[in-house]
């Protein structure tokens, strides 16, 4: 069974510290994604259609809403502690401005990279106090997940050429009638959706929509809802506030066996276990 070691999560995104031995079905996040292996065996993760190992020498890069799975590489074969940053891009731009292009669907050129011995390092270092101590230090954390961000992207994006990317599909290019569609599904996390009902309100048929809005966004609608319902529960566990059975009923959960299950699908481990390890860094205020 996957388990979670240690989770952060604040104004940065999210960083976890995950022992995996169970494959994650399909997709998204809207974070700046990078996975680097901190130990064990070598393993997979599929973006854009093919495999990307991860190993000792290589690290997984993954754009925002760029869909993606864990693959691995069978029930017998050993475990794999996986580092996974899962950033905003907002508090990239907070830092430096021009990183606001983090979120871009393009950012990351090629998914599978080798990284430097200074990557290596970085992460080696951010693991091992992640695994042993209680706590980071807030500004610490901050700064160590942004030297580690940095020594990512420099070798690995455009962004300090942003002009490039102004001529890529970004958010800006999506159709109205699948802006519209997106927003009344954010607006609506854990109402069950009734994608035919959608389309029509968007004014397409069922098959339109459903090409329209793979088109605009890489992902299908009945993806896009699962995001926002697993940031949803994300978000809600790292409060630590309601029940479980009563966030599972929130979300449009019949029961909250089957909230486990999806959660499980997607994470890896049980929210119970998400919730026991996760760390709420509250925001910080300058000084």
């Amino acid at each position: 069974m996957s388990t979670a070691i240690k989770i952060f999560h604040g104004r940065f995104g999210r960083v976890a510290l995950l022992d995996m031995d169970k494959p994650l079905v399909p997709h998204a996040h809207h974070h700046c994604h990078v996975l680097i292996k901190a130990s064990g065996a070598d393993t997979f993760f599929s973006v854009r259609d093919r495999l990307s190992p991860l190993t000792d020498e290589t690290a997984v890069l993954v754009n925002a809403w760029e869909l993606h799975s864990y693959e691995h590489p069978g029930p017998m074969a050993p475990r794999t502690v996986i580092l996974a940053l899962y950033i905003e891009p907002s508090w990239l731009g907070e830092i430096q401005r021009q990183l606001w292009v983090s979120g871009h669907p393009q950012f990351f050129s090629s998914p599978c990279v080798e990284i430097s011995p200074r990557i290596r390092k970085l992460a080696d270092d951010l693991a091992m106090e992640m695994y042993y101590s209680d706590e980071i230090p807030p500004h610490r954390l901050e700064a160590v997940l942004f030297d580690l961000m940095i020594a990512v992207i420099d070798p690995f994006s455009e962004w300090r050429n942003m002009r490039s990317m102004l001529y890529m599909r970004g958010a800006g290019s999506l159709d109205p009638r699948i802006r519209r569609a997106m927003n009344y599904m954010r607006e609506n996390v854990g109402t069950p959706i009734d994608m035919t009902a959608l389309a029509a309100r968007s004014g397409l048929s069922r098959a339109h929509f459903f090409t329209l809005f793979r088109r605009s966004t890489n992902l299908s609608p009945n993806v896009y809802s699962n995001v926002l319902r697993m940031e949803a529960a994300l978000e809600a566990l790292s409060e630590n506030g309601s029940s479980l059975a009563d966030l599972s009923y929130r979300l449009g959960f019949s029961a909250p066996g089957h909230f486990t299950r999806f959660f499980r699908q997607h994470i890896g481990t049980a929210p119970i276990e998400y919730r026991r390890v996760v760390q709420r860094y509250e925001k910080q205020t300058p000084g």
